[in-house]
C-alpha cells in the first residue's frame, strides 16, 4: 500500500477491492468473519425475499425463467437461504446470480451464476436485491472549513487526514441538493453520487421487475453533521483506515439513489408486508405443544431481531420497479412515500 494523499473514494477503492484488498483477498473470511448482517441474523430474512421473489413471480405473469440477482453476494449465504425456501415450481424456473467482486467460494449451489459485474443492461426480468452493497460503495468525504467551503478530504494509507480543494462541479451540486448542512462550517458529508449511479445502473439490469436495496441509511432532513465514515473488524467498529486492514463504510443517502417511481420505507415495514413480525405464540400452545412453542417464540425472538425499530427494522429499504407489473409488490406497505421513523 502507497501512503500517498488521496481522496477516500480512490483509497477506498484500493482497499476493498484492490489485488490485496479487505473484500478481494485470497482465503479471506468474507462480511460474516467481521459483521452481521440481516442475511446473518436470522434465515428468516431469506425467507422474506422468496416471498418478494415469488411475488414478483406472480406479477410477471410466472415466466418460464425468473431472475434473481444478488448484488454484493457475500459468500452466497442470501441466495443459498432463498433457493432453499422456494415452492418447486417456482425453484425450477429460478436463474440466480450473484454479483460479487471476490472469487466463488468452493460448494456453493451450482444453479447459482458467479458474476464479477452485473449483467447486461435489460437483459433480466425478475427480483434484484442489494443488501447493505451501497454502503460499500466507495465515495468521497468532504468537510466544510472555517470559511464555509466545503473541501474534498484527502487521506494516507495509514488514515492521516487533510483538505484538499473545494467540492465543485457535479459533486459540489450534489452536496448543495441533498446534504443542506454541508456549507456550515465543521460540517462533514458523504458525496453520495457514485452510489447513485451504481444503483441506477443496477436497476438498469433488469428489463421488467422490481430492484431493492437494502441499507443502513439517512435521509435529506436528519443528515448526521459529521458523517458515518466508519471501518469494522472481526465484529468491531474500527476507525476507518484505508489499508485493506477493515472494512471501510458509510450510511447511504437512499433518497438521492431514488428513481421517480421508487418507494422508501423502513426495513420494519417492508418484513412485516412480508410476513415477518416479532408476534410471541400463544401461551396455550406451549401444552398441547411444547416444542412447537419452542420453534414459534424462537422465530419471534428472530423475527423482533429482523425489525427492531432501534436496530435492523430502522434499516431503509429502497424499492424500485421496472414497468408497471411489480408496482405495490410489497402490498400496503408501498403506500408509504417516505421512511417511517
Amino acid at each position: 500500500m502507497t501512503n500517498e494523499w488521496q481522496g477516500w473514494r480512490d483509497a477506498t477503492e484500493r482497499a476493498l477491492y484492490g489485488p490485496d484488498g479487505f473484500y478481494t483477498r485470497p482465503g479471506g473470511p468474507g462480511p460474516a468473519g467481521h459483521f452481521r448482517t440481516s442475511v446473518h441474523a436470522s434465515p428468516l430474512y431469506a425467507g422474506a425475499v422468496a416471498t418478494l421473489l415469488c411475488r414478483v413471480d406472480a406479477a410477471l405473469g410466472h415466466p418460464d425463467e425468473l431472475a434473481l440477482v444478488d448484488v454484493g453476494a457475500g459468500r452466497g449465504e442470501l441466495l443459498t437461504g432463498v433457493l432453499g425456501r422456494l415452492p418447486e415450481a417456482v425453484g425450477a424456473r429460478v436463474r440466480p446470480y450473484a454479483v460479487e467482486l471476490a472469487a466463488r467460494p468452493e460448494g456453493l449451489d451450482p444453479r447459482i451464476v458467479w458474476r464479477s459485474g452485473l449483467p447486461a443492461e435489460g437483459s433480466l426480468t425478475g427480483l434484484l436485491f442489494a443488501n447493505e452493497w451501497l454502503d460499500n460503495v466507495p465515495l468521497d468525504v468532504a468537510e466544510t472549513d472555517a470559511d464555509g467551503v466545503p473541501r474534498r478530504v484527502l487521506v494516507r494509507a495509514d488514515g492521516t487526514e487533510r483538505l484538499g480543494g473545494p467540492v465543485d462541479g457535479a459533486d459540489g451540486e450534489w452536496l448543495a441538493r441533498w446534504w443542506e448542512a454541508a456549507g456550515h462550517p465543521g460540517v462533514r458529508a458523504e458525496i453520495g453520487r457514485p452510489r447513485d449511479a451504481a444503483w441506477a445502473r443496477a436497476v438498469r439490469t433488469l428489463r421488467g421487475g422490481l430492484a431493492v436495496a437494502a441499507d443502513y441509511a439517512h435521509r435529506r432532513t436528519d443528515r448526521p453533521p459529521f458523517g458515518t465514515l466508519t471501518g469494522f473488524r472481526e465484529g468491531r467498529e474500527v476507525r476507518p483506515v484505508p489499508d485493506g486492514s477493515c472494512d471501510i463504510t458509510a450510511h447511504v443517502a437512499l433518497d438521492a439513489c431514488a428513481g421517480p417511481s421508487a418507494v422508501l420505507l423502513t426495513q420494519r415495514a417492508a418484513l412485516h408486508a412480508l410476513g415477518v413480525a416479532g408476534r410471541r405464540p400463544p401461551l396455550a400452545l406451549a401444552s398441547t405443544d411444547p416444542a412447537g412453542y419452542v420453534r414459534a417464540l424462537s422465530a419471534a425472538g428472530a423475527a423482533a431481531e429482523l425489525t427492531d425499530p432501534g436496530g435492523l427494522g430502522a434499516f431503509g429499504w429502497l424499492v424500485e420497479p421496472v414497468g408497471e407489473a411489480c408496482t405495490g409488490a410489497l402490498g400496503e406497505a408501498a403506500l408509504f412515500k417516505e421512511w417511517d421513523a
